[in-house]
């Protein structure tokens, strides 16, 4: 008994996180109740999960209701705290290493894929085709259709991957996110790093999966009017890193991270004021505050798909910019049409 007092014991450090997840929540309630009339009225309650995310905003009890929907959700929070523990003791003895990058296995492997596993399965109800056409080992370029407003699609796709191979993506990402207070530090521990030819190729030819998403802050920032309409791909400067390493190049399609932030304005003049490509303006951001940032609950699928062998294009395609564009136009066009063909599958943006 004595024990359990002097170190808090479980129910204390319940009562912890209670108090953080009461603090973010007192602060929304207000917009949670307007965020709830409007879930009602408009029959978004039905949706999977979401009359759990109502009793969480209405604010009635919301710290237990918050610890409910998240173990509906699969989260363990005793496991969780006890992995949480382990890990704070690698940090505190240094029994951790990073790369070159800043990648950390340990941070990526124990506290960011499980959270992202949960979500991806639980709020997304993913489905993933075409895993088999990931390599077991050796180096790979994934290319990706991009949007939603925030990168929401690039954490999935590495938590599926990592759950379906063990493989790890390395993502190339635009120098903005490096700029970035904490976006950076996050990003380069989990395995981020700037989409720059010696930064690419020195990943490749260590055999890694790296991923690209070629429409960068255009595809991120298009209007929900645009969903699923590629934008451009650039230069097409992955296709002559892809072919420099020998390395395939393997299309992805992802279906349902358009829909998560229904984009209405890139609020232009906002956006430039503080230095952004674009600020998010959707139905519920940033009217309802941080609750307004949760994304919807659309049904995802991820289809990867067979890959493109670089090694069967002709000599000299990596420094000639017509092959160059011609092999970037087939990646692009194929993904345009597998993205086409999934949509007239689909029945539903969230029953899919």
């Amino acid at each position: 008994m004595a024990d359990e007092n002097m170190t808090g014991g479980e129910g204390a450090e319940h009562q912890g996180w209670a108090a953080v997840v009461g603090e973010f929540l007192g602060a929304a309630r207000g917009a949670g109740r307007q965020l709830a009339s409007w879930a009602r009225s408009s029959g978004a309650a039905d949706l999977p999960f979401m009359e759990d995310l109502i009793r969480v905003a209405e604010g009635v009890d919301p710290e237990e209701e918050f610890f409910r929907l998240t173990r509906r959700l699969g989260v363990d929070w005793d496991g969780s705290c006890d992995e949480l523990r382990d890990f704070a003791r690698s940090r505190l003895t240094g029994e951790y290493a990073v790369d070159e990058f800043g990648f950390d296995p340990e941070f990526t492997e124990r506290i960011v894929m499980p959270l992202l596993r949960v979500v991806a399965e639980k709020w997304f109800r993913i489905e993933v085709r075409g895993a088999e056409n990931l390599p077991a080992e050796g180096a790979a370029l994934l290319v990706s259709n991009h949007a939603g407003a925030l990168p929401w699609d690039a954490l999935i796709l590495h938590a599926m991957v990592h759950r379906d191979t063990g493989r790890h993506i390395r993502l190339l990402g635009a120098g903005l996110v490096f700029e970035t207070p904490y976006v950076h530090d996050f990003s380069r521990r989990i395995g981020a790093t700037v989409a720059r030819r010696e930064d690419a190729d020195a990943l490749l030819e260590a055999g890694e999966l790296v991923s690209v998403f070629p429409e960068g802050f255009k595809g991120l920032g298009k209007p929900y009017g645009e969903r699923y309409r590629l934008q451009r791909f650039g230069r097409g400067g992955f296709v002559s890193t892809a072919v420099r390493a020998g390395a395939p190049i393997i299309p992805v399609a992802i279906v349902g991270s358009e829909e998560i932030y229904p984009l209405i304005s890139g609020a232009p003049t906002l956006a430039r004021m503080l230095g952004l490509p674009y600020f998010p303006v959707t139905p519920f951001f940033p009217w309802f505050g941080m609750l307004g940032a949760i994304p919807l609950p659309v049904k995802w699928i991820i289809e990867i798909g067979e890959p493109i062998v670089t090694a069967d294009l002709p000599e000299g395609t990596a420094d000639d910019p017509m092959a160059v564009f011609r092999t970037t136009d087939r990646v692009r066009l194929g993904i345009q049409n597998r993205l086409y063909a999934l949509l007239e599958e689909r029945r539903h943006p969230f029953w899919g």
